[in-house]
């Protein structure tokens, strides 16, 4: 299964200082608007989303059909094809796709350890 790009998505108390912190560790912002509780940001390979009041928890996010420089990939396993097959395998989905949407979409599964993972498709 192809899950796309990968980040983590942190629930913040405060996500002006959240972004200070990450930036003082040379983290650079890629996106988002933190007027509305969001940004994306990037050091390197690495992305994390800084999120406050939006989630409960912090979770792993996986974007299908985009790379990590959040670049449309030309070919892809949509959402709902990845639901499909994680529905096969037996795991029970907390948040799921419409199958005969397309388009954006997201599912939502949690781990043993009661970690979220979203997937979350924007293309």
């Amino acid at each position: 299964m192809k899950l796309g790009a990968f980040s983590v998505s942190l629930n913040v108390k405060d996500i002006k200082k959240s972004l200070a912190f990450y930036q003082a560790l040379g983290f650079e912002e890629a996106g988002g608007n933190i007027e509305h509780g969001y940004l994306i940001l990037k050091n390197d390979s690495s992305t994390l989303g800084l999120f406050q009041g939006m989630f409960d928890k912090n979770m792993l996010t996986y974007n299908p059909g985009w790379d990590q420089d959040c670049s449309t990939l030309p070919e892809y396993q949509d959402v709902r094809e990845i639901q499909s097959r994680l529905r096969e395998k037996g795991l029970e989905l907390l948040d799921t796709v419409d199958e005969d949407s397309a388009g954006p979409g997201s599912i939502m599964i949690v781990d043993p350890d009661g970690n979220p993972i979203l997937i979350d498709q924007h293309i």
